[in-house]
């Protein structure tokens, strides 16, 4: 199994429990010291590693008149692994309208590339860059994670529990990660955009806790390199850092009715930003919920968190352009109807548009046939439409980056409005219907509805 699925931001101690861990670390260390004379234990599955691959063969992405900005980020299930039946409706519906989509090269959907140096298994990676080309995607790959042998397990294992995935590569590893990220650019020319790694996994240090930044900045600054190596035209990001927030603790530069952003998270992207070789954009993933007090004020107004940190990284970076890696609008044991769970996700995106985020990927969390699907984009094993899919249609058509936005108010401030020239789309915050005049119409929208409306522009 290739883990994993869901969102998967990681949970960092405070001090009471970082100083338990070092307690524990401590007590680790020294079982170690006394079982040091044993025979070392292979950990992970075997894997086996196939003959060379030839690498697919990809369409070039589609010409779009400008970015497309939304896109989807595939996980442990994805359309490759349907039916076939299944795999063209589900690609008909990414394909409708070209936009971004991204895959990790380790871990969600995708097997280890390289569980020996330089002995490569691509045929998970392959099989999802070729879904992205044969769905008309822009395509970005994400590089993370890491094989074991970078970060102290076995030669031809792979160890697919959380720990392993949460681990960083060891610094004396650095090289050969950037490496693979070379190898990984020449072996899929098409993918022309990357990002460096994932939520910082394995870059938390307890003892100060706080994040490691220095060694997350080495690590990406050699990647950087090597990437441009291969092709200097390929656009890099970092630091696809998680922002958290609460609602009464911290002491940080960012804090709105949504919360208070941990400045910890802000400290470790400024670090970045001092340090790195360079960038073409800058990542970042947040959700809207608080840490201690879960959703706050309420589940539209704790949006606000993803403008304020878009307009907060414009500032810190030169205006770099923002990615949005990861987004998330609710607990995950929320018990939401989908039509709350989609108005909530559609006022999200609004957010970005109009701070002015130049990406934002939507994290699908695709089940396998007959399992539940909350904010899927089909359902699994049919392949039916699901509403997400055709929000995420609608906002690539009309709000691709750099289109002009206008004013347009609503008589009802629960009615919310994002339009341009030639089309705006509303939305309906409330569990109840709604009557209100949008744009010199009145309209009627049903609870928590989102519609779309022309406009008279050319």
């Amino acid at each position: 199994m290739i883990p994993t699925k869901g969102r998967h931001q990681r949970r960092r101690p405070s001090w009471p429990v970082a100083l338990g861990a070092g307690v524990v670390a401590l007590a680790l260390i020294i079982v170690a010291v006394m079982f040091s004379t044993e025979e070392d234990t292979p950990r992970g599955q075997l894997m086996t590693i196939p003959p060379t691959q030839t690498a697919p063969l990809l369409s070039p992405p589609p010409v779009t008149e400008s970015w497309p900005r939304w896109g989807v980020t595939h996980t442990e299930y994805s359309a490759d692994d349907e039916p076939s039946k299944v795999t063209e409706r589900a690609a008909h519906l990414l394909s409708r309208v070209p936009m971004v989509q991204n895959q990790h090269i380790m871990g969600w959907g995708a097997g280890n590339p390289e569980p020996a140096p330089g002995k490569y298994d691509f045929r998970d990676l392959d099989a999802r860059v070729k879904l992205m080309s044969e769905s008309q995607a822009v395509p970005v790959i994400t590089l993370c994670c890491a094989p074991d042998w970078m970060k102290g397990g076995s030669e031809g294992r792979t160890d697919w529990s959380q720990s392993s995935l949460e681990t960083a590569p060891r610094r004396e590893h650095f090289e050969d990660f950037a490496k693979l990220a070379a190898t990984v650019a020449r072996r899929y020319p098409t993918v022309k955009h990357f990002m460096v790694w994932n939520e910082f996994k394995g870059f938390w240090n307890n003892a100060q806790n706080r994040w490691d930044a220095e060694a997350y900045t080495e690590l990406y600054n050699k990647v950087y390199d090597a990437l441009k190596a291969v092709d200097e035209d390929i656009k890099v990001g970092g630091p696809y850092v998680p922002i958290l927030s609460n609602k009464n603790v911290g002491n940080s530069q960012l804090r709105g009715a949504w919360g208070i952003a941990d400045q910890r998270d802000l400290d470790a992207v400024e670090y970045w930003i001092a340090n790195k070789k360079g960038a073409d954009f800058i990542v970042i993933d947040a959700a809207s919920v608080t840490k201690d007090a879960g959703i706050h004020p309420d589940e539209f107004t704790a949006l606000g968190k993803f403008s304020a940190i878009t307009t907060w990284l414009r500032q810190k970076s030169g205006d770099l352009p923002v990615w949005w890696a990861e987004w998330y609008v609710a607990p995950e044991d929320v018990d939401w109807s989908t039509e709350r769970r989609t108005a909530v996700q559609a006022v999200a995106m609004m957010e970005f548009a109009t701070s002015g985020a130049a990406t934002a990927l939507y994290w699908n969390p695709q089940r396998k046939a007959g399992e539940d699907c909350p904010g899927c984009l089909w359902r699994p094993g049919r392949g039916d439409e699901l509403p997400m899919a055709g929000v995420l249609s609608g906002f690539t058509k009309w709000f691709p980056a750099g289109t002009r936005l206008e004013t347009v108010t609503s008589s009802d401030p629960r009615v919310r409005v994002l339009a341009q020239q030639r089309m705006l789309v509303m939305v309906n915050t409330t569990g109840a219907a709604v009557t209100a005049t949008v744009d010199s119409k009145q309209v009627e929208l049903a609870p928590y509805e989102i519609k779309w409306s022309e406009r008279g522009g050319v």
